[in-house]
């Protein structure tokens, strides 16, 4: 394909603050990430931003510069970080509660992170059952707790010397929600608020107050949040592009990385049984079996769009899949997600394969918000408004134009990014069809 004019994009020049709504142990493992890395404790591993590269041209060219180098991204120097959260602790505090990270790094940069404090936070029980604390905000209506959260955006811009803001939803995952009539138009949506409907959760209450104040917003829960038509239309109408939903971290990483090998190779699927065990705040808050409902069906949608079962019926027409998560104090942070996959080949014969993921969760989530802050800023630069879809790598239930449906296969949805960013910057987009066959 020929290459294209590049597209216009501002320069990144200022601070860049990143607001997330929930400092508990994902966003606290990012600030101090990314402060660690500023002074040379430690690298940015798992981040595609900083240390990616991208392809350009022929493979004969040997063009392949990092990431950071091709698109004009902010840089971590100029990064200013603050949040809301129910609970008073700063992050170094919210860090050691968390006890992801050793004692001594978070020691080694408590000058940079002690005076990080949560504005108070929009919180409602009935969407979160399993947390409650004291830094809440208090509204007559809906609709007056967005517009605290809109002054607390102001102020936080002014006060820190901010040119750009971006939030990235990092709190807990709420109770289950279908798309009901008051989230379909602005009007509808916005009456709701003053009526304090009990439709509109505390995030959609934050994505509202974000994408008013011309922020970019990602979702890092599987909530229903910003992928509702209200709030999709708001995003263009104010020009600020949004994404999401739900990191895509531990066990549902590895299924995005499997089942497209096992479609690949045209093995046949009997079922798939996923369970999980973390003792993290995510893990009290899955407890609820309101909160478990959102996050099953984030993950239960992935292997039905990559396997594709109405064009492989004989394959995958029949599979079983059962996904299940456990509360367990002990293991913290440290989730373990176990796979029992049966699959079948030649004439039938059964086989298994078994996949025991003992990951950090928060680890693997860091550089994802890293990545997407950078990226929605971006964006916002490019003049690029509405869904994201080329992120759609970052999420468990990528959101979506209406009509489309997702795509899950991890090494498609990497193409697709790459490519964009080739887009953006006039480079011809990779096929991997070689002038060989032409010539």
């Amino acid at each position: 394909m020929p290459a294209k004019k590049k597209s216009a994009i501002a320069p990144a020049k200022g601070k860049l603050g990143i607001l997330m709504p929930g400092l508990g142990a994902v966003s606290t493992t990012t600030i101090i990430g990314v402060e660690a890395i500023r002074r040379g404790l430690g690298q940015p591993i798992g981040s595609l931003t900083q240390m990616g590269t991208i392809r350009l041209g022929k493979r004969t060219d040997g063009r392949a510069p990092l990431i950071k180098d091709f698109v004009p991204l902010a840089g971590l120097d100029d990064l200013v970080f603050g949040g809301w959260d129910i609970y008073k602790d700063n992050v170094y505090e919210a860090a050691i509660n968390a006890g992801v990270l050793e004692r001594g790094l978070v020691e080694s940069v408590k000058d940079s992170i002690e005076n990080i404090r949560p504005m108070k936070a929009v919180f409602d029980r009935q969407f979160v059952k399993r947390l409650d604390g004291p830094n809440v905000k208090k509204g007559k209506t809906k609709l007056d707790l967005a517009e605290q959260l809109i002054d607390d955006i102001a102020r936080f811009k002014k006060e820190n010397g901010c040119s750009r803001l971006v939030m990235i939803w990092c709190a807990s995952t709420e109770v289950f929600l279908k798309l009901a009539a008051v989230h379909e138009t602005l009007e509808g949506f916005e009456a709701a608020m003053k009526k304090n409907h009990p439709a509109i959760a505390p995030s959609m209450i934050y994505a509202y107050a974000a994408l008013k104040s011309g922020v970019p917003f990602a979702n890092g829960a599987p909530n229903l949040t910003v992928d509702i038509p209200a709030l999709v239309s708001l995003a263009r109408k104010k020009g600020v592009p949004v994404c999401g939903k739900d990191f895509k971290t531990g066990q549902t990483l590895m299924k995005t990385m499997i089942a497209p090998g096992i479609k690949s190779r045209l093995l046949g699927l009997a079922g798939w049984y996923s369970t999980n065990i973390l003792g993290n705040r995510d893990g009290a808050v899955l407890d609820d079996p309101g909160s478990f409902k959102t996050k099953e069906e984030s993950k239960l949608s992935v292997l039905t769009q990559i396997l594709q079962p109405d064009l492989y019926p004989t394959l995958y027409g029949d599979f079983f899949h059962k996904v299940s998560i456990n509360y367990y104090p002990p293991r913290g942070d440290n989730k373990e997600g176990w796979d029992n996959i049966d699959i079948f080949g030649w004439l039938g014969y059964p086989m298994q394969i078994k996949i025991d993921f003992l990951c950090r969760d928060s680890i693997l989530a860091a550089p994802l918000v890293l990545d997407l802050a950078l990226f929605l800023d971006l964006a916002q630069r490019t003049k690029m408004k509405g869904i994201q879809e080329w992120l759609s790598f970052y999420f468990k239930s990528p959101m979506t134009a209406p009509g489309l449906y997702a795509e899950h296969d991890l090494f498609i949805q990497l193409m697709k990014l790459k490519n964009t960013l080739r887009h953006l910057r006039g480079e011809e987009l990779i096929t991997h069809l070689g002038n060989e066959y032409y010539d």
